[in-house]
């Protein structure tokens, strides 16, 4: 319990300094200066707190109390770390474009029911799957954002067959990797959805003259698609934007991992969790169990030991929410291990490598976490193709580690 500060009354009428001198003894003729009224301006005046006992002590250092209306948001956050030259104005643009394409993607998600954008689109992507009709749309509101920001010089999507060269580009020429909609087969039950993207640095190469003939713009154009096959450890950010009871916006510009919500009130995404650090371990595993009869023997058995009971008595906890944002944002924040590996039917895993498996294994070795497809990490890995698939295995780096002594 804080003790109370004794309140010293000042009598200014009275003419005696017994008082006076009984509380500041080496300062009475300043004193009495100050009451008689002939302090001059240039005196000082010393100021000593005494305790009940007489004996002197230093005035308590108050700490400020934080302002309720005193926030951070992604706008500011970034000219920070512009200040700080983590990026340059150009990568500031285009993650500030990226964020108005995931609160118009949020916007349209709470609405989709009521305007009819649920249920699928009638096409079907370059991996053969089934577009909803928000993936099509989703994706344009990427391509449009980044491109309106005219610091893009190449992007590379999900939904398109081949990277797409920018011919609005001004500066920057940063190249641009991501999945529109992460999750979609939730969208039409309404449960966790998200958008995940990367970044590459810029690459003189993607600028293309669109005055030139046709072959040295095809020239041109198979550069582009060579220079967005790199290993995730040539990102420059990554991050992901979650779809669910709350908009959480999460990044990372290589120091360290920061994630904003966005406040329905400013319409701003606003800093809620500063320099997040996975736990090093955790009780929580995220697998598609119903893929368990596929899989090898040596993760069959390293599922069955997370059945058994621990120290406490009580196995691991299984969660699996259909949407790698979703998984990844609980574990960023809860610990434990998310895994979609390879199966029988599946040979080389479920998700692609170039803008979903690189950009999310960045931000948890960010975080201090770790990611593996059984064998190497994630970001060492050199994607040879767009829409390569690679298993992947991610997490906290003991849970990581404890796997890895399995499937050796």
């Amino acid at each position: 319990m804080a003790q109370a500060i004794p309140r010293i009354t000042w009598n200014t009428k009275s003419s005696s300094s017994s008082s006076i001198s009984h509380l500041f003894p080496t300062n009475i003729k300043r004193s009495q200066q100050l009451i008689n009224g002939s302090f001059s301006p240039n005196s000082r005046i010393l100021c000593e707190a005494a305790s009940l006992e007489g004996a002197k002590t230093a005035p308590a250092q108050i700490k400020k109390p934080k302002n309720r209306y005193e926030m951070v948001n992604l706008t500011t956050w970034l000219l920070q770390q512009e200040q700080a030259g983590n990026i340059d104005a150009e990568l500031a643009i285009v993650l500030s474009s990226i964020s108005l394409a995931c609160k118009q993607i949020a916007s349209l998600l709470q609405r989709s029911s009521i305007v009819n954008l649920t249920g699928a689109q009638g096409t079907v992507n370059i991996q053969g799957e089934d577009q909803k009709k928000l993936d099509v749309i989703s994706n344009e509101l990427f391509c449009n954002c980044l491109r309106s920001s005219g610091r893009t010089g190449i992007i590379a999507s999900e939904e398109e067959d081949v990277p797409v060269a920018v011919e609005e580009t001004y500066s920057g020429n940063y190249i641009v990797v991501f999945d529109p909609i992460d999750g979609s087969a939730n969208i039409d039950i309404a449960l966790t959805t998200g958008s995940i993207f990367g970044i590459y640095g810029p690459n003189q190469q993607c600028l293309v003259d669109y005055d030139d003939d046709d072959s040295t713009i095809d020239q041109a154009r198979e550069k582009c698609i060579v220079s967005v096959c790199q290993p995730g450890n040539n990102l420059v950010a990554a991050g992901y934007c979650l779809y669910s009871s709350s908009v959480v916006y999460t990044i990372s510009v290589g120091d360290g991992v920061y994630a904003f919500t966005l406040d329905p009130a400013y319409g701003e995404f606003v800093l809620t969790h500063e320099d997040i650090k996975i736990p090093k371990a955790g009780r929580i595993y995220s697998f598609n169990e119903g893929n368990y009869d596929l899989w090898d023997e040596k993760l069959q058995n390293y599922i069955d030991h997370l059945r058994q009971p621990g120290p406490n008595g009580k196995p691991y906890s299984g969660r699996y929410i259909g949407c790698l944002v979703g998984e990844i944002h609980r574990m960023l924040l809860y610990g434990g291990i998310y895994g979609n590996p390879k199966n029988k039917n599946s040979k080389n895993g479920n998700l692609r490598l170039l803008y979903e498996c690189a950009p999310m294994s960045y931000i948890v070795e960010q975080a201090g976490g770790k990611a593996t497809d059984g064998i190497q990490r994630i970001l060492e890995i050199m994607p040879e193709q767009i829409h390569q698939r690679t298993p992947i295995f991610i997490g906290s780096p003991e849970e990581i580690e404890k796997l890895e002594k399995y499937l050796a």
